[in-house]
């Protein structure tokens, strides 16, 4: 979430909520999390209780194999902290008991649930995939009767660019077999747990339950059925996390669980305003930065209806780390994308990153650390040594810094050196390849009008994310030329409705009905360049060379050898501005042609002989295999 967030819509969307919204229906006591498996790497659990003065009370456990540690409480009387050791306990069915003195007060059921077979060695996204980001309320309106439910302040207004749609978990549901068909392997998903807010809040990043789906979405064994559905057809879901805040009508704020719970905001204090954050992230990575500097960055609230989590208590980090290993066994997850990451604790990051790659060794998490700079994105990936001995454990992170001058480069007449130099800061990363390249998302202006409408332009910037030595992410509807402004932060326009995802549209962007030639024309490209690519090792691996732009043109080399070896498998990728038909001569890149004789258009697949020139046509982008 950029920079920009506190906008003009912000403050009109303040005006309707109320200072705290309805919590969620609980019991008299709430237990979270409400269940957990046996037999997980990390074998300490520790339960939140809330409900009526249980500080003062003893607790007992009746389970076999199971240890309690001991409990803990804050300064708020309503809430008991459980601590368990399991690494002895079967799946079961356990019985806390709470009492004052002799006398039991409560008797609460917990089940230890087995966990599936392979769950902890699970396979997390990579190079080997390709990233599709959906916002759920603008893709697909599966069920009409969930678009507006009781109890969720924000009803269904599909007119207003701001407010909620309708989509849901049943309409990405619906449309798996497209997704798989287009050629995507993951689902990055944003948020979709309850944010019971009383505007704005379709988007998700304003969460009110960490452990509930919005019923406007649909439920939680719907989300767990999406994922199992997606996984027949291969593909993965990637789960959009918030640890940095939560929205302002979250149950907690009726009665937060400490005084330090949140960042500027107490409860005998509540009706101060909250400092903002500062949005300067060098700070925590600046070896000359004052404390108060990075304070202002950390612990600052991006608007009144988002408050600022404090990481830095140990009962609240427990929480949210559990709280994200949950919904990964829960569901089945192939990877977290982790929202506005440096904005939290950093050294809580670095203690919630292990504990989820200590839990799934194969994992894969994403972090968004929206900087053009990639120095300051690089501090952030693990493996990076820090001046400071900093070492944050996350594998990935998204590759900002190349993405803005992918968008410069073409658009701007010599723009093909900025990105041919830009790869130069490759060296500046621990692990540049694992970095996740995306062509937009849902805080960026959408490509297709960031490129000036100009289809060969888009050509090129899909074919650079797809071939790049990163992993790609592509965002809903680009494969139909979505567009928005050019210019400013447009949100609710960035995020339009996916056409066909609603009963009664007259284009259907699923079917292809309605679209104009120039949108299938590029469905039909992005459709074919993904499917390659699921088939291509030199695209899933290997190398990356490339040339020095001349002359209005970039070429690159992908190959399955580190080394690009004679015999590998290799690709020849042409970015060309000229607006006019050009040749190219071929002496430049006779030692990684080699022997090869001709290449094939992997798009349209004409062949080529590679004598002495190709011929180009004008403005465009040709990915061609080389042949034996």
């Amino acid at each position: 979430m950029k920079n920009k967030i506190a906008t003009a819509l912000w403050a009109l969307s303040l005006l309707l909520l109320t200072p705290l919204s309805q919590a969620s229906p609980r019991d008299a006591i709430g237990v979270e999390p409400a269940f957990w498996w046996a037999g997980m790497h990390n074998p300490r659990l520790q339960l939140m209780l809330h409900g009526d003065k249980l500080a003062a009370l003893s607790v007992d456990i009746q389970g076999t194999g199971v240890k309690l540690l001991g409990t803990e409480h804050t300064d708020n009387s309503n809430y008991l902290f459980i601590n368990l050791d399991v690494a002895d306990a079967a799946p079961q069915h356990l019985t806390l008991e709470l009492k004052q003195a002799d006398r039991v007060l409560h008797r609460l059921d917990y089940e230890l649930k087995p966990r599936q077979p392979g769950s902890g060695a699970r396979q997390g996204f990579g190079n080997k995939d390709v990233i599709y980001l959906i916002t759920p309320d603008r893709f697909a309106n599966g069920d009409p009767a969930n678009d507006t439910v009781p109890g969720m302040l924000e009803r269904a207004k599909r007119a207003d660019k701001d407010g909620r749609h309708g989509g849901d978990i049943s309409g990405i549901r619906q449309h798996l077999d497209y997704l798989a068909k287009l050629g995507v392997t993951q689902l990055w998903i944003n948020p979709l747990l309850e944010n019971n807010q009383g505007a704005y809040s379709y988007h998700g990043y304003s969460i009110t339950d960490y452990y509930r789906i919005d019923p406007r979405f649909g439920s939680n064994e719907d989300y767990r059925a999406l994922v199992q559905e997606a996984g027949k057809l291969g593909l993965g879901v990637i789960n959009d996390m918030v640890v940095n805040h939560i929205g302002s009508g979250h149950w907690w704020l009726k009665d937060l669980p400490s005084q330090d719970w949140l960042n500027g905001y107490a409860r005998d204090t509540s009706s101060q305003t909250p400092k903002y954050t500062s949005h300067r992230r060098t700070t925590v990575q600046d070896p000359y930065a004052v404390a108060a500097d990075k304070a202002a960055f950390t612990d600052g609230w991006f608007v009144d209806s988002m408050p600022d989590l404090n990481q830095r208590n140990p009962l609240l980090a427990t929480y949210l780390i559990q709280n994200s290993i949950w919904w990964v066994e829960y569901t089945g997850l192939s990877g977290i994308r982790e929202d506005t990451y440096s904005y939290a604790d950093k050294a809580f990051l670095a203690r919630w990153s292990r504990a989820v790659m200590d839990e799934y060794p194969n994992f894969n998490i994403v972090g968004e650390e929206w900087s053009a700079n990639p120095v300051t994105v690089s501090y952030w990936q693990e493996g990076k040594r820090n001046a400071d001995g900093y070492s944050s454990g996350l594998p990935s992170l998204m590759d900002f810094p190349l993405y803005e001058q992918l968008i410069a480069g073409l658009n701007e007449t010599e723009g093909f050196i900025k990105l041919y130099e830009t790869l130069a800061n490759d060296s500046v990363y621990a692990a540049p390849g694992k970095l996740v390249l995306f062509e937009g998302n849902h805080d960026t202006n959408r490509l297709f009008s960031l490129l000036k409408q100009d289809l060969a332009r888009y050509k090129m910037a899909m074919t650079y994310v797809l071939t790049a030595k990163r992993i790609p992410q592509l965002f809903y509807g680009t494969e139909i030329l979505l567009t928005s402004p050019g210019e400013g932060r447009n949100d609710g326009l960035v995020r339009g409705d996916f056409p066909g995802g609603w009963a009664g549209d007259a284009v259907n962007g699923f079917t292809a009905q309605g679209l104009s030639p120039q949108q299938r024309e590029a469905q039909d490209f992005t459709r074919v360049l993904l499917n390659y690519r699921k088939q291509s090792p030199a695209l899933q691996g290997g190398a990356l060379r490339h040339f020095v732009p001349e002359n209005g043109i970039y070429v690159q080399f992908r190959c399955d050898d580190e080394n690009c070896a004679p015999g590998s498998h290799k690709l020849m990728i042409i970015y060309n501005k000229n607006q006019q038909p050009v040749e190219l001569p071929l002496t430049r890149f006779r030692d990684l042609i080699g022997t090869s004789r001709s290449a094939i258009d992997i798009i349209d697949h004409k062949h080529y002989p590679l004598t002495h020139v190709i011929p180009l046509s004008a403005a465009g982008v040709l990915v061609l295999e080389l042949q034996d």
